[in-house]
């Protein structure tokens, strides 16, 4: 692995050109450039804030920063994922004919999206200004999760470029399956939610197996490390209270530590069948 890593690094300006190109093309004769991939999360963010608030309200004050902060590393997770799924297809006639690690095709994608991703944020901090939240203590984890999404990201991404190159059915599975994993993720409501119901239901052990996954911690981190607590009373739309739950140190470092194996497990799957890329196609 180290001396893939070795010579990763000896094409690190490849990398680059990729990922400059991945920008340039994807915005190419666009008059808003970067902003097209803000709108997308921005209208979904404004619709969903408008169904939760005026038909399904749950109580939440700047409920859309609730929303957008933990939609924003969705985006990152699903657009990685999906663009990485095809990165090796799309270069097949490159990888016929120039030697160059195969790696650097799907880890070019999730750098694209992260740096995407990084630029939201920095939005996302200026929205924060202009509804005036209060600036939290715990700022300071932002690039910790953010490295730890993209360790996650990037192992996830090894493995579905792979695999797509010998199972054309992969990036559908991939496409069912992260429709199915954002519903699942604490995105457009509360993990506290999902904590009281279940209390209430006499099932509370499943709400560690529910903190278990990485996405779900990573997302709740996100969410508890940029943004103050809050809390809900009962009410008539809202048949029980629930309040914000302080960030779980222990889940994150779970979360740190399965996202460094699929990282390390993934970039391994992609190196011991990368060669046989070529004669797939």
């Amino acid at each position: 692995m180290f001396s893939e890593l070795a010579e990763l690094f000896k094409y690190r300006d490849l990398l680059i050109q990729l990922v400059a190109r991945d920008l340039k093309v994807r915005y190419k004769n666009s008059v808003l450039g970067f902003f097209w991939s803000l709108i997308n999360p921005l209208v979904q963010v404004a619709t969903i804030t408008i169904v939760f608030k005026y038909v399904m309200p749950i109580g939440i004050p700047n409920y859309s920063a609730y929303l957008l902060v933990a939609y924003l590393p969705w985006m990152f997770f699903q657009m990685s994922l999906l663009d990485a799924s095809q990165s090796v297809l799309s270069h097949y006639d490159l990888l016929k004919k120039v030697y160059f690690p195969r790696e650097v095709l799907p880890l070019s994608m999730v750098i694209a999206n992260m740096i995407h991703f990084l630029l939201a944020i920095v939005v996302f901090f200026v929205y924060l200004l202009v509804i005036g939240a209060p600036i939290v203590s715990t700022w300071w984890l932002l690039p910790v999760l953010v490295i730890i999404e993209f360790l996650l990201v990037t192992g996830l991404a090894f493995i579905v470029s792979a695999l797509n190159v010998f199972y054309a059915d992969i990036k559908y599975i991939v496409s069912v399956l992260l429709n199915i994993f954002f519903y699942l993720t604490p995105i457009i409501y509360m993990s506290e939610m999902v904590y009281t119901r279940l209390q209430a239901m006499g099932y509370g052990a499943l709400y560690t197996l529910y903190q278990l996954s990485p996405l779900n911690a990573i997302v709740m981190a996100f969410r508890e490390a940029l943004l103050p607590p809050y809390g809900v009373p009962p009410g008539k739309t809202m048949p029980f209270a629930f309040h914000d739950m302080p960030l779980d140190y222990r889940f994150l470092a779970i979360a740190a530590a399965v996202s460094i194996i699929v990282f390390i497990a993934g970039y391994s799957f992609f190196n011991s069948r990368k060669w046989s890329f070529a004669e797939q196609l």
